[in-house]
């Protein structure tokens, strides 16, 4: 398994922990806890994290963006 891109998706997004945390309906702690892989998000909140960071789930474990030639 890759490693979690979420600080990554979010500062792309242009949000805070705190804005993520809101939407996510979690404390800020748990957003950066997942940004230092200390914990990880449920999997069954995967679909909203990634419809909020506008990637898919998939994307959330590529450090680095592809691009198709």
């Amino acid at each position: 398994m890759g490693v979690m891109c979420i600080k990554t998706r979010r500062e792309a997004a242009g949000l805070s922990q705190a804005c993520l945390a809101e939407q996510m309906g979690v404390v800020q702690g748990a957003v950066g806890n997942w940004e230092s892989e200390a914990a990880l998000p449920k999997a069954r909140d995967l679909p909203r994290l990634s419809q909020i960071l506008g990637c898919t789930i998939d994307e959330l474990y590529n450090n680095h963006t592809t691009e198709t030639e």
